[in-house]
């Protein structure tokens, strides 16, 4: 069963297919001035929340003494057995 929709009937009268043709374009223009806005906001916004990142990144890696970096490396804590192999194995 194929469901289809009846098609919309064209008006012959010029004014308004001229008047259809404006509210169509109108609605279009709407439409791009709405996503515009949204993607500002999301670019500013991304802006802030990376801006605030490098602020706080910053800040926390600066040492008090003599103003330089100081890293601190992140260490993992764990058992290791070293594997010896005898025979290379053939591939």
């Amino acid at each position: 069963m194929r469901f289809s929709l009846p098609m919309p009937r064209r008006s012959r009268h010029p004014l308004v297919r001229a008047l259809s043709l404006l509210v169509g374009l109108a609605v279009v223009g709407v439409l791009m001035v709405f996503g515009l806005v949204v993607a500002g906001v999301l670019l500013v916004g991304g802006a802030v929340v990376f801006a605030l990142r490098q602020w706080s990144r910053k800040r926390g890696a600066v040492s008090p003494v003599g103003g330089h970096r100081t890293h601190q490396p992140e260490v993992i804590e764990g058992e290791f057995v070293v594997l010896h192999q005898s025979r290379h194995a053939t591939h």
